[in-house]
């Protein structure tokens, strides 16, 4: 049998195809049956697949688990690795000490429960745009499409590999009403133009086309300049349409990626954590999106902090709000992203990384709000940019200008960045780094999970063949059986409940009583700083973990106790009435 690492097709040292993305799930499926499952939960509008690995003991158990998704903007190409990685570190947790599974550090006990999650893992949401954007060079967004019926009648530019160098890069032009200047610092640089400068100047467009072209109309480009869609704003929640929300789409889940999502993810409450993975920055983002810290849940909130605390402690990236640090308007909320419906809709833990912390690596000063570091930068700043590229990035970012004769504007040059390798992803050279701390980060929430057990049955005589069983149920888990209390409310969190069904020569009695409400368990961790009793008096909060359920049986015999709920999954516990038989407990 072929070894885990001997499998790997270096997805951690750079940034991989579909093809070969497609080869690297289809081989683990292949060589780890009993581990990994592969599914294909939708087709791209061009075809490809989207692939999802479910990881895992008995991957076909339902019990608590964890989603993962990268690549969902088509230009944020570590997503890919990293959820790769993830899924790699994970099926490495199970294959034993010879494959290396100490799952980064984990002390043993808390391993153990983050071995029984399951783990779903996407690597690529948007196949099609991450294709377009490895092979041709090019922006796109999410998926290069563009199906809006307007697109023949107002000017856009259309990205296009004009000089035929594989790459799609910029194009300037010298005008006298340009708002770029050359550094003369750092020749080839583009840099805002200012008072003092005295020129040349120069107007800065995408590489391509203009359509349709008047002859005389140059438009703005735009983030969705010749696609339609962005995948972070086409989900249901707090979704609006176009005219209030650029990228919204036609309706929710207009796109195949967003709809396969959202159908499967809603067949599976037992999902309890999610991490969606884009590039850049070097941050995680939590919730709120459209509200303040004192609007969310206290119990939220003190969970989300505290795992922050530790994301921040093993990657250095912070956690912060994304409605008080990362609206691009401070009056502009977000609407139909991804992380808010997991959290909103689906009751997970549900939050983003900004994967790289590419300022931080630059040297760029700190600034909060988060988001000002996008938008902020002085000149000063943009040659210390191109620095660190030339000295730490094999001067993968900027590219030499060339004179070229445009079709339509006449002579530009066209060179400039190429953001793909340094800024929008980590130099390969930092892929496997970024790789191994966030899997570290996401082992330790996958170890927060609810975790149902059922004690020893306790049985007592009552009279002749007649017996009462007592049957304690307790959650030995960080978390809640409901995971968040803002999701306890939902309509699919249901409490837990139990069956007692008893097989020939016993019975339950009444009958009608077979059913025993359980309700819901707490956990016992309380997230970051939250408060156990004052400083002179400490107290636990009773037995709120755990409960007894109890029921009459007539007869001798086996009896089976299920214990289920659609986020906890199904455990269950076999033993016999009337005799001295030890009880046989069964986990399926």
């Amino acid at each position: 049998m072929e070894t885990l690492d001997s499998l790997h097709r270096g997805f951690r040292q750079r940034y991989i195809d579909y093809d070969t993305l497609t080869a690297q799930v289809h081989a683990w499926a292949e060589h780890f049956p009993h581990l990994v499952r592969l599914r294909s939960i939708g087709k791209s509008l061009e075809g490809r697949d989207l692939w999802l690995l479910t990881i895992g003991p008995e991957p076909d158990r339902v019990r608590p688990s964890v989603w993962v998704d990268g690549n969902m903007h088509a230009g944020e190409l570590c997503g890919s690795s990293v959820a790769l990685a993830i899924a790699e570190d994970v099926i490495r947790m199970h294959v034993g000490a010879g494959e290396g599974g100490e799952a980064h550090d984990l002390p043993a006990h808390v391993r153990a429960v983050a071995a029984d999650v399951l783990f779903y893992v996407l690597p690529r949401m948007s196949p099609d745009g991450a294709e377009a954007v490895l092979t041709e060079g090019r922006y796109v967004r999410s998926n290069p499409r563009d199906r809006r019926p307007e697109r023949h009648q107002v000017p856009r530019w259309v990205y296009r590999d004009l000089d035929g160098d594989g790459l799609t890069l910029a194009m300037r032009q010298r005008d006298e009403t340009g708002e770029f200047v050359e550094s003369k610092d750092f020749p080839g640089l583009m840099l805002p133009r200012q008072l003092e400068d005295e020129g040349p100047f120069y107007k800065m467009y995408p590489e391509g086309i203009v359509e349709p072209f008047d002859g005389v109309t140059i438009p703005d480009p735009g983030y969705l300049t010749d696609t339609d869609t962005d995948l972070n704003r086409n989900f249901p929640f707090s979704w609006v349409p176009e005219v209030e929300q650029v990228g919204a789409g036609a309706f929710p889940t207009s796109e195949p990626e967003s709809r396969a999502v959202v159908t499967f993810v809603s067949e599976h409450p037992e999902i309890f954590a999610w991490l969606n993975l884009h590039t850049f920055g070097g941050a995680f983002l939590r919730p709120l999106g459209t509200a303040p810290d004192k609007k969310m849940n206290p119990s939220d909130l003190a969970l989300f902090q505290q795992i922050g605390a530790w994301c921040e402690k093993l990657t250095g990236y912070p956690m912060v709000s994304v409605f008080e640090e990362f609206l691009y308007s401070a009056d502009t909320v977000l609407h139909g992203d991804l992380a808010a419906f997991g959290y909103h809709q689906r009751g997970a833990i549900a939050y983003v990384c900004e994967l790289w912390d590419f300022f931080a690596q630059v040297g760029l000063e700190r600034k909060r709000p988060f988001i000002l570091r996008y938008s902020q930068i002085t000149r000063e700043e943009f040659v210390q940019i191109a620095r660190w590229d030339r000295e730490h990035n094999q001067g993968r970012i900027l590219r030499p200008w060339r004179t070229f004769q445009h079709p339509q504007l006449g002579e530009v040059e066209i060179g400039g960045r190429d953001p793909r390798v340094g800024i929008q992803n980590p130099p390969y050279e930092r892929i496997a780094e970024i790789c191994t701390n966030q899997a570290a980060a996401l082992f330790r929430v996958a170890a927060l999970a609810p975790r149902v057990v059922l004690g020893e049955p306790q049985i007592t005589r009552l009279g002749e063949g007649t017996y009462r069983v007592d049957l304690t149920v307790e959650n030995r888990g960080y978390l809640p059986t409901f995971v968040l209390a803002s999701a306890k409310g939902l309509p699919f969190n249901a409490p837990l409940y139990a069956e007692a069904i008893a097989e020939d020569g016993v019975r339950v009695t009444p009958p009608h009583e077979v059913r025993r409400d359980v309700g819901h368990l707490e956990g016992w961790g309380r997230g970051l700083d939250a408060s156990l009793g004052f400083v002179v008096q400490q107290h636990a909060r009773g037995n709120v973990s755990r409960r007894t359920v109890s029921w009459v049986v007539a007869g001798r015999g086996f009896v089976t106790v299920r214990v289920r709920s659609c986020r906890t999954g199904l455990i269950e516990r076999r033993f016999h009435v009337g005799s001295d038989s030890r009880p046989e407990r069964v986990v399926i």
